[in-house]
């Protein structure tokens, strides 16, 4: 996505925008990072969790989490004068998958949240991404008391192709969340050149 920027002489010119998704599993830690880097608040579409999920959210791993995104989260951080992000928080239940289409719609690439308490609940935002042909890096949310693993072990468990990245993070924190998207669009833009060189 890019609005272009402004040709009238001495006009300040426009930052170029970039669309980023941030998925992952359920209780991935997508809502803490897009709150954790925003510069403005966040906006949240979260709903408490309540017993008409029983049997349909798996809570495994995550018992202490009280609610869900239902429809996204968005927030925006500026990277320079001429690069400002858009960060679109996708839900993590498969009943609510319905609304990754329209969100994906723009998106210059993607982040992966990885849990490690519940890793296979990457595979269906992987192959979301893979099946698009949308640049993604994953990256480990590293939660308290959770098993620590190499990164290669998590790209091996994983089954990614060798140039996807995998780097740790604290999606709580600003600057790690912050290095994480410029990875990510590092790596789309080199993805992207690389397509076009081939074709």
């Amino acid at each position: 996505m890019d609005y272009g920027h402004s040709e009238r002489p001495g006009a300040t010119p426009l930052p170029t925008a970039i669309k980023i998704l941030v998925a992952g599993g359920f209780g991935a830690g997508k809502t803490t990072l897009v709150g954790a880097v925003s510069e403005t608040r966040p906006l949240r579409t979260e709903e408490v969790l309540t017993e008409s999920g029983v049997g349909i959210d798996d809570l495994s791993g995550v018992e202490a989490k009280r609610t869900t995104t239902v429809a996204m989260d968005f927030g925006r951080i500026t990277i320079s004068d001429d690069l400002v992000l858009y960060l679109f928080g996708t839900p993590g239940q498969d009943r609510f998958w319905f609304v990754w289409d329209e969100l994906a719609l723009g998106a210059i690439g993607a982040v992966v949240l990885a849990d490690t308490r519940r890793l296979p609940d990457c595979f269906p935002s992987i192959d979301y991404f893979e099946e698009r042909g949308t640049p993604f890096l994953v990256a480990v949310n590293c939660f308290e008391g959770a098993r620590q693993y190499r990164l290669d072990e998590v790209q091996t468990a994983l089954n990614l192709d060798p140039e996807v990245p995998v780097l740790l993070c604290d999606a709580r924190q600003r600057e790690s969340a912050k290095e994480v998207l410029i990875t990510l669009v590092e790596h789309a833009m080199k993805t992207r050149y690389a397509r076009r060189r081939s074709q």
